[in-house]
């Protein structure tokens, strides 16, 4: 069964035009997680990786079982938002991203162009 038919959708949630993917249906199904955290491990096993970087609460939930299988660190970010305050405390990295002040120090640090 394909992952997308795991999600369940909300036509017009939060307004009018928008279908929001519900992805509790996914996360409450073992056989639909199992896959989809595969299908990722799957998708860049291979590649030179260093850290999963999940983005909010969703990349939380799905980064950090990634992280996981593939032997990688896992390090939460908050998405910038257009408020002054961001849910957890946090610095920009110039030209690279959000990174909580609980990453490790070398995590921050923007790599060397190679």
């Amino acid at each position: 069964m394909p992952i997308k038919s795991r999600i369940r959708t909300v036509p017009h949630y939060p307004k009018r035009g928008i279908m929001f993917r519900d992805i509790t249906t996914l996360l409450k199904d073992p056989v639909g997680l199992r896959a989809t955290i595969d299908e990722l491990a799957r998708r860049y096993a291979g590649m030179k990786i260093d850290k999963i970087a999940g983005i909010e609460s969703r990349g939380f939930i799905v980064g950090a079982p990634l992280s996981y299988v593939m032997g990688k660190g896992f390090v939460p970010n908050t998405a910038p938002t257009a408020s002054k305050s961001t849910p957890m405390p946090s610095r920009k990295v110039k030209g690279c991203c959000w990174w909580t002040t609980s990453s490790p120090p070398a995590a921050r640090r923007k790599r060397p162009a190679s």
